[in-house]
């Protein structure tokens, strides 16, 4: 099991960034920079997370593609 955090996490930080951005009438370029930099991160992080989570669903599919061939089942399962 992976320590990461969740994608539903990292979507509600990404939001709040959006929304910081938005409240903003004029930016503080450091700050800004700041922002970016964390949304960069999060946005890293998602994408390893969905790469974990499609490996995930590869083997899962490939144990149903096994039992099926044993039970002499065709394979319609689309993922």
């Amino acid at each position: 099991m992976t320590t990461s955090i969740s994608l539903k996490e990292t979507l509600r930080k990404l939001k709040g960034i959006v929304e910081w951005f938005d409240q903003q009438e004029e930016v503080d370029v450091e700050a800004g920079l700041e922002k970016v930099k964390e949304g960069t991160a999060l946005i890293k992080e998602s994408k390893k997370r969905l790469r974990e989570l499609e490996n995930e669903f590869e083997k899962v599919k490939k144990e149903i593609d096994v039992e099926d061939a044993d039970m002499g089942l065709g394979s319609d399962l689309a993922i």
